[in-house]
Protein backbone atom coordinates (compact mmCIF):
# COMPACT_ATOMS: atom_id res chain seq x y z
CA UNK A 1 0.00 0.00 0.00
CA UNK A 2 1.54 3.55 -1.27
CA UNK A 3 0.73 5.81 1.94
CA UNK A 4 0.07 9.59 2.36
CA UNK A 5 3.72 10.17 4.03
CA UNK A 6 3.92 11.73 7.03
CA UNK A 7 5.50 14.71 8.83
CA UNK A 8 7.58 13.62 11.93
CA UNK A 9 8.05 17.34 14.18
CA UNK A 10 10.32 17.71 16.71
CA UNK A 11 11.85 20.46 18.78
CA UNK A 12 15.37 20.71 19.77
CA UNK A 13 16.41 20.38 23.09
CA UNK A 14 19.09 22.37 25.12
CA UNK A 15 20.97 19.16 24.70
CA UNK A 16 21.47 19.71 21.06
CA UNK A 17 21.36 23.62 21.00
CA UNK A 18 24.90 24.22 18.67
CA UNK A 19 24.94 20.94 16.93
CA UNK A 20 24.38 20.91 13.07
CA UNK A 21 21.26 19.87 11.43
CA UNK A 22 22.81 17.11 9.48
CA UNK A 23 24.11 15.58 12.19
CA UNK A 24 20.89 15.89 14.65
CA UNK A 25 19.16 14.06 11.81
CA UNK A 26 21.22 11.64 11.46
CA UNK A 27 21.38 10.86 15.08
CA UNK A 28 17.64 11.57 15.59
CA UNK A 29 17.05 9.21 13.26
CA UNK A 30 19.78 6.47 12.49
CA UNK A 31 17.89 4.09 10.49
CA UNK A 32 19.87 6.52 7.37
CA UNK A 33 23.23 7.53 7.16
CA UNK A 34 24.68 11.21 6.48
CA UNK A 35 24.52 10.82 3.23
CA UNK A 36 21.58 9.57 2.87
CA UNK A 37 19.74 12.39 5.29
CA UNK A 38 22.30 14.98 3.28
CA UNK A 39 20.12 13.61 0.03
CA UNK A 40 16.71 13.99 2.03
CA UNK A 41 17.83 17.75 2.66
CA UNK A 42 18.73 18.10 -1.16
CA UNK A 43 15.21 17.17 -1.77
CA UNK A 44 13.61 19.75 0.30
CA UNK A 45 12.06 17.38 3.13
CA UNK A 46 13.37 19.58 6.11
CA UNK A 47 12.31 22.59 7.33
CA UNK A 48 13.19 24.73 10.23
CA UNK A 49 10.68 26.52 11.95
CA UNK A 50 9.12 26.56 8.49
CA UNK A 51 11.98 27.39 6.51
CA UNK A 52 13.63 24.69 3.84
CA UNK A 53 16.90 23.27 5.27
CA UNK A 54 20.30 22.24 4.03
CA UNK A 55 21.91 20.82 6.83
CA UNK A 56 23.95 23.34 7.75
CA UNK A 57 22.61 25.19 10.06
CA UNK A 58 23.29 25.52 13.37
CA UNK A 59 20.37 24.43 15.63
CA UNK A 60 18.99 26.71 18.58
CA UNK A 61 17.05 24.99 21.15
CA UNK A 62 12.98 25.59 20.84
CA UNK A 63 13.54 25.29 17.08
CA UNK A 64 10.94 22.83 15.08
CA UNK A 65 12.24 20.58 12.85
CA UNK A 66 9.85 18.92 10.44
CA UNK A 67 10.90 16.17 8.24
CA UNK A 68 8.22 15.87 5.66
CA UNK A 69 8.76 12.46 4.77
CA UNK A 70 7.33 11.36 0.90
CA UNK A 71 4.59 8.76 0.47
CA UNK A 72 6.20 5.70 0.75
CA UNK A 73 5.18 1.79 0.26
CA UNK A 74 4.61 -0.08 3.75
CA UNK A 75 4.88 -3.35 3.82
CA UNK A 76 2.18 -6.24 3.85
CA UNK A 77 0.33 -7.14 7.07
CA UNK A 78 -3.10 -8.82 8.04
CA UNK A 79 -6.18 -6.41 7.51
CA UNK A 80 -8.29 -8.66 9.62
CA UNK A 81 -9.52 -8.89 13.29
CA UNK A 82 -12.31 -10.35 15.51
CA UNK A 83 -14.77 -8.19 17.19
CA UNK A 84 -15.16 -9.53 20.85
CA UNK A 85 -17.20 -7.05 22.36
CA UNK A 86 -18.82 -3.87 21.61
CA UNK A 87 -20.96 -1.37 23.59
CA UNK A 88 -21.41 2.51 23.03
CA UNK A 89 -18.57 2.74 25.25
CA UNK A 90 -16.07 -0.05 24.57
CA UNK A 91 -14.37 -2.37 21.71
CA UNK A 92 -12.44 -5.04 22.24
CA UNK A 93 -11.04 -6.99 19.10
CA UNK A 94 -7.98 -10.02 18.46
CA UNK A 95 -5.64 -8.53 16.55
CA UNK A 96 -3.77 -11.23 14.41
CA UNK A 97 0.06 -11.18 14.79
CA UNK A 98 2.06 -8.99 11.96
CA UNK A 99 -0.16 -5.96 12.29
CA UNK A 100 0.88 -2.91 14.29
CA UNK A 101 -1.73 -1.58 17.02
CA UNK A 102 -0.49 1.69 16.22
CA UNK A 103 1.60 4.00 13.12
CA UNK A 104 5.39 4.10 13.26
CA UNK A 105 8.35 1.92 12.46
CA UNK A 106 7.54 2.57 8.12
CA UNK A 107 3.46 1.52 8.68
CA UNK A 108 1.34 4.38 8.67
CA UNK A 109 -2.03 2.75 6.86
CA UNK A 110 -1.53 -0.80 7.95
CA UNK A 111 -2.49 -0.56 11.14
CA UNK A 112 -5.31 -2.02 13.63
CA UNK A 113 -6.15 1.77 14.58
CA UNK A 114 -6.72 2.55 10.89
CA UNK A 115 -8.87 -0.37 10.55
CA UNK A 116 -11.09 -0.57 13.28
CA UNK A 117 -11.16 3.35 12.60
CA UNK A 118 -12.81 2.94 9.39
CA UNK A 119 -15.94 0.95 10.76
CA UNK A 120 -15.57 2.74 14.41
CA UNK A 121 -14.22 6.34 13.33
CA UNK A 122 -14.52 7.30 17.69
CA UNK A 123 -12.27 4.09 18.93
CA UNK A 124 -9.28 4.83 20.14
CA UNK A 125 -6.77 1.79 21.73
CA UNK A 126 -6.28 2.30 25.41
CA UNK A 127 -3.03 0.35 25.31
CA UNK A 128 -0.97 -1.51 22.34
CA UNK A 129 0.37 -5.02 21.73
CA UNK A 130 3.64 -5.29 19.53
CA UNK A 131 3.35 -6.02 15.76
CA UNK A 132 4.34 -9.82 16.30
CA UNK A 133 1.87 -9.79 19.46
CA UNK A 134 -1.50 -11.36 18.74
CA UNK A 135 -4.90 -10.93 21.19
CA UNK A 136 -7.00 -8.88 22.62
CA UNK A 137 -6.53 -4.71 22.50
CA UNK A 138 -9.17 -2.97 24.00
CA UNK A 139 -10.49 0.79 22.86
CA UNK A 140 -12.15 3.44 24.40
CA UNK A 141 -15.24 5.19 22.24
CA UNK A 142 -16.04 8.02 24.64
CA UNK A 143 -13.50 10.27 26.81
CA UNK A 144 -14.79 9.08 30.18
CA UNK A 145 -14.35 5.79 29.07
CA UNK A 146 -10.79 5.82 28.04
CA UNK A 147 -9.81 8.34 31.32
CA UNK A 148 -11.53 5.58 33.77
CA UNK A 149 -9.74 2.52 32.06
CA UNK A 150 -6.55 4.13 31.59
CA UNK A 151 -6.25 5.30 35.48
CA UNK A 152 -6.51 1.86 36.60
CA UNK A 153 -4.85 0.06 33.32
CA UNK A 154 -1.59 -0.95 35.55
CA UNK A 155 -3.41 -2.15 38.38
CA UNK A 156 -4.75 -4.96 39.48
CA UNK A 157 -8.31 -3.59 39.03
CA UNK A 158 -7.44 -4.99 35.24
CA UNK A 159 -6.66 -8.73 34.61
CA UNK A 160 -4.23 -9.35 31.72
CA UNK A 161 -3.03 -12.72 31.11
CA UNK A 162 -1.06 -14.13 28.29
CA UNK A 163 0.23 -16.95 26.63
CA UNK A 164 3.66 -17.02 25.78
CA UNK A 165 5.64 -20.03 24.08
CA UNK A 166 9.59 -20.06 26.00
CA UNK A 167 12.52 -21.62 24.99
CA UNK A 168 13.75 -24.56 27.27
CA UNK A 169 12.22 -26.54 29.92
CA UNK A 170 10.92 -24.52 32.92
CA UNK A 171 12.47 -26.36 36.28
CA UNK A 172 9.89 -25.08 38.57
CA UNK A 173 5.84 -24.45 38.10
CA UNK A 174 5.63 -20.98 38.88
CA UNK A 175 7.76 -18.56 38.39
CA UNK A 176 7.41 -14.44 40.28
CA UNK A 177 10.01 -11.86 37.92
CA UNK A 178 10.49 -8.96 38.99
CA UNK A 179 13.60 -7.88 36.47
CA UNK A 180 13.54 -4.30 36.47
CA UNK A 181 13.33 -2.72 32.71
CA UNK A 182 15.41 0.11 30.75
CA UNK A 183 16.87 1.62 28.40
CA UNK A 184 20.26 -0.26 27.09
CA UNK A 185 22.74 0.17 24.21
CA UNK A 186 21.66 -1.37 21.08
CA UNK A 187 23.59 -1.86 17.58
CA UNK A 188 21.44 -0.69 15.01
CA UNK A 189 18.92 1.97 16.82
CA UNK A 190 20.66 3.33 19.54
CA UNK A 191 19.21 1.80 22.22
CA UNK A 192 16.19 -0.74 23.51
CA UNK A 193 14.36 -1.83 26.52
CA UNK A 194 16.06 -5.03 28.43
CA UNK A 195 16.66 -6.05 31.09
CA UNK A 196 18.46 -2.79 33.31
CA UNK A 197 19.34 -3.12 37.28
CA UNK A 198 18.74 0.52 36.95
CA UNK A 199 15.67 0.36 35.40
CA UNK A 200 12.40 0.57 36.50
CA UNK A 201 10.50 -2.04 38.87
CA UNK A 202 8.64 -4.58 37.27
CA UNK A 203 6.51 -7.59 37.93
CA UNK A 204 5.37 -10.42 36.11
CA UNK A 205 3.80 -13.90 37.04
CA UNK A 206 4.07 -17.05 35.27
CA UNK A 207 2.48 -20.58 35.37
CA UNK A 208 3.49 -23.30 33.37
CA UNK A 209 1.06 -24.50 31.40
CA UNK A 210 2.83 -27.25 29.31
CA UNK A 211 6.61 -28.54 28.51
CA UNK A 212 7.99 -30.20 25.61
CA UNK A 213 11.37 -31.94 25.31
CA UNK A 214 13.07 -28.35 24.02
CA UNK A 215 9.98 -25.62 25.22
CA UNK A 216 7.77 -24.39 27.81
CA UNK A 217 4.37 -22.61 27.22
CA UNK A 218 3.24 -19.92 30.15
CA UNK A 219 0.42 -18.12 31.17
CA UNK A 220 1.74 -14.79 32.32
CA UNK A 221 -0.05 -12.20 34.10
CA UNK A 222 0.94 -8.82 34.04
CA UNK A 223 1.15 -6.58 37.41
CA UNK A 224 2.85 -3.50 35.68
CA UNK A 225 3.30 -2.46 31.87
CA UNK A 226 6.77 -1.60 30.74
CA UNK A 227 7.52 -2.43 26.82
CA UNK A 228 8.20 -5.83 26.12
CA UNK A 229 7.79 -6.65 29.58
CA UNK A 230 6.81 -10.63 28.74
CA UNK A 231 9.25 -11.03 26.56
CA UNK A 232 11.90 -9.35 28.32
CA UNK A 233 11.11 -10.99 31.62
CA UNK A 234 11.02 -14.66 30.69
CA UNK A 235 14.06 -14.31 28.84
CA UNK A 236 15.82 -12.92 32.00
CA UNK A 237 14.94 -16.08 33.78
CA UNK A 238 16.09 -18.26 31.06
CA UNK A 239 13.52 -18.60 28.56
CA UNK A 240 13.01 -16.44 26.01
CA UNK A 241 10.16 -16.82 23.70
CA UNK A 242 10.72 -19.20 21.32
CA UNK A 243 11.75 -17.12 17.66
CA UNK A 244 12.33 -14.21 19.56
CA UNK A 245 15.19 -12.26 17.33
CA UNK A 246 15.81 -9.33 19.91
CA UNK A 247 16.23 -10.99 23.23
CA UNK A 248 18.44 -13.71 24.40
CA UNK A 249 18.82 -15.65 28.00
CA UNK A 250 19.67 -12.39 30.30
CA UNK A 251 16.92 -10.35 29.23
CA UNK A 252 19.52 -8.66 27.04
CA UNK A 253 19.60 -8.06 23.34
CA UNK A 254 21.62 -10.96 21.73
CA UNK A 255 25.41 -10.42 20.78
CA UNK A 256 25.18 -10.87 17.29
CA UNK A 257 23.08 -8.62 15.50
CA UNK A 258 19.99 -8.79 17.29
CA UNK A 259 16.89 -7.74 15.54
CA UNK A 260 14.82 -4.76 15.96
CA UNK A 261 11.76 -4.72 18.70
CA UNK A 262 8.98 -4.49 16.21
CA UNK A 263 10.31 -7.92 14.29
CA UNK A 264 8.04 -11.26 14.17
CA UNK A 265 8.89 -14.54 14.78
CA UNK A 266 8.08 -15.35 18.70
CA UNK A 267 4.82 -16.72 20.08
CA UNK A 268 3.05 -14.25 22.21
CA UNK A 269 -0.84 -13.72 22.64
CA UNK A 270 -3.46 -11.52 24.85
CA UNK A 271 -5.37 -14.41 25.86
CA UNK A 272 -7.85 -12.86 28.88
CA UNK A 273 -8.44 -9.36 29.79
CA UNK A 274 -11.08 -9.20 32.80
CA UNK A 275 -12.40 -5.91 34.05
CA UNK A 276 -14.88 -3.66 35.51
CA UNK A 277 -17.01 -2.16 33.10
CA UNK A 278 -16.03 1.86 33.46
CA UNK A 279 -19.48 3.08 32.97
CA UNK A 280 -22.05 0.27 33.77
CA UNK A 281 -19.94 -1.41 36.53
CA UNK A 282 -20.53 -5.11 35.10
CA UNK A 283 -17.90 -7.54 35.38
CA UNK A 284 -15.76 -8.21 31.71
CA UNK A 285 -14.36 -11.63 31.12
CA UNK A 286 -12.86 -11.49 27.75
CA UNK A 287 -11.31 -13.95 25.84
CA UNK A 288 -9.01 -14.50 22.41
CA UNK A 289 -8.70 -17.76 20.69
CA UNK A 290 -5.28 -18.79 20.45
CA UNK A 291 -3.22 -18.23 16.94
CA UNK A 292 -2.70 -21.58 14.90
CA UNK A 293 0.70 -21.01 15.35
CA UNK A 294 0.83 -22.05 18.91
CA UNK A 295 -0.70 -25.17 18.84
CA UNK A 296 2.00 -26.38 15.64
CA UNK A 297 4.60 -25.62 17.87
CA UNK A 298 3.28 -27.29 21.17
Amino acid sequence: MLNRGYAYITIVSNKDHGRTLLSHLASLYPHSTLQGWQQNLNNREVTVNGVTATGSESLTSGQTLVWNRPPWIEPDSPQHFEVLFDDPHLLAVNKPGGLPTLPGGGFMENTLLRLVQKQTPNANPVHRLGRATSGIVLFAKTPQAAAKISANWNTPRIQKIYRALAQNIAQHDAYEILTPIGLVPHPRIGSVWAANPNGKPSKSLAKVISRTTSTTTFEVSLNSGRPHQIRIHLASIGHPLVGDPLYGSTGQPLENLPGLPGDGGYFLHAQFLRFHHPITGEQINLEAALPSGFSLHQ
